[in-house]
């Protein structure tokens, strides 16, 4: 059991009369007064000191501590006293497996939470200073949405520090805390038009990249990474296994988003594209290490290439070859609806208008959750009004044709 030690007054015994006084210690009035005495869990003998005329103070303490280990709720005051980016270190090395990911986080904290929190020890880390950064980010003009990844981001971290038993609990988590939500953005695909026109516009080598996008729906890195030899001929599926992505500043060949495979049926129409393409630009063998810069190198037959047979990645297609192809269309380019993703909102709309279902839908884009692609596609979804009532009418037979009624 702890106790709490007076530094300043000690009890003596008279030897003679066995009374006992108390009487001043060499440290009385100097330094702090009472020092709370108490063994941990792993049976280390921790302390705290508190100045004079908090006795009640020091007596809660030891409360609290004893209390907490009865209850298995013991943390190390100490263990918050390390800095935040300690923990944030830690928790990036769990975080993922994913080079590429763990980059994109990394410097999500360099650029916007490092700053801030980058002196701040854990303990100090309370409601009033999320408050403070949430106000900040506002000043800065971020938008809702980048807020509330950073947001689920620093929660995260501080999680992980409550799991390592650091603090004991989240500040986020506070009713005075108000987390940050995401927009809501509501897609709207581009005519069909559109997308013919920009494929006209695109260099000869680069055509491919609309039948792929609007016709198979693939990202803009599994459409780098595509190889003909993915192709399925017997089945008419294109097997989706690699995307090329930047680690580090280098190009490297790794498994789609998620890390998860899948399978997307080709049509006839853009298997012709593609083989009247190859007629023309047969396909390049590329070398590329593969999950990170220092993995293996795997050599892919690349349908989409450089004239000097070099490999693009997804910032550099974007500056020389996609947006300069909205210019020579006669294109107005919007960042956050005429990126190459806009081809794949194409693709869902086109598959929904003809009766695909969610499932099978979120299983050809590559959504490991049907409800996401639901949520994000449900307004795309035809109208059941006119089927509904066609059924009630199978049961009441109306006297006048659905024409007339339109009449």
């Amino acid at each position: 059991m702890g106790h709490v030690q007076d530094r300043w007054w000690k009890e003596v015994q008279d030897q003679e009369t066995k009374e006992v006084t108390r009487v001043k210690t060499s440290l009385h009035g100097n330094g702090l007064r009472y020092k709370v005495r108490y063994i941990d869990p792993d049976g280390v003998e921790r302390s705290k000191s508190f100045p004079d005329r908090q006795k009640k103070k020091a007596d809660d303490f030891l409360i609290e501590m004893e209390s907490d280990k009865r209850e298995g709720k013991y943390i190390d005051p100490n263990a918050g006293k390390i800095l935040f980016p300690v923990q944030a270190e830690s928790w990036l090395k769990g975080y993922s497996n994913d080079a590429a990911t763990r980059q994109t986080v990394k410097s999500r904290l360099n650029s916007q939470i490092y700053p801030f929190f980058r002196k701040r020890s854990l303990v100090a880390i309370n409601p009033q200073v999320i408050r403070d950064w949430l106000g900040e980010m506002n000043e800065q003009g971020l938008s809702q949405t980048y807020q509330a990844v950073l947001f689920e981001t620093l929660s995260s971290i501080l999680n992980s520090a409550v799991d390592d038993k650091r603090i004991h609990r989240n500040p986020c988590n506070a009713k005075s805390v108000k987390r940050p939500k995401r927009a809501p953005r509501k897609v709207i695909p581009w005519a069909e038009s559109r997308a013919k026109s920009l494929q006209l516009a695109l260099p000869p080598r680069c055509k491919p990249v609309v039948p792929l996008g609007v016709g198979c729906g693939m990202r803009q890195g599994e459409i780098l990474g595509f190889s003909p030899d993915d192709i399925d001929r017997d089945e008419m599926m294109i097997n989706v296994c690699r995307q090329i992505r930047v680690i580090n500043r280098q190009l490297v060949f790794s498994l789609p988003k998620r890390g998860k495979e899948r399978q997307t049926p080709i049509a006839t129409g853009v298997l012709e594209q593609i083989d009247d393409h190859l007629e023309v630009f047969p396909t390049v063998p590329v070398t590329l290490p593969w999950g990170d810069p220092s993995g293996p190198l795997v050599t892919v037959n690349l349908l989409i290439a450089k004239e000097n047979g070099d490999p693009y990645g997804g910032d550099l297609f974007n500056k020389v070859m996609w947006m300069p192809a909205f210019k020579r269309a006669g294109l107005t380019y919007t960042s956050w609806q005429d990126g190459m993703h806009a081809m794949r909102h194409l693709f869902a709309s086109i598959l929904l208008a003809l009766g695909v279902s969610v499932k099978e839908l979120a299983e050809f884009l590559g959504h490991a959750d049907p409800g996401f692609t639901l949520r994000t596609y449900t307004h795309l979804l035809p109208s059941s009004h006119q089927r509904a009532r066609a059924a009630v009418d199978g049961v009441f037979k109306p006297r006048k044709t659905p024409s007339a009624q339109t009449a």
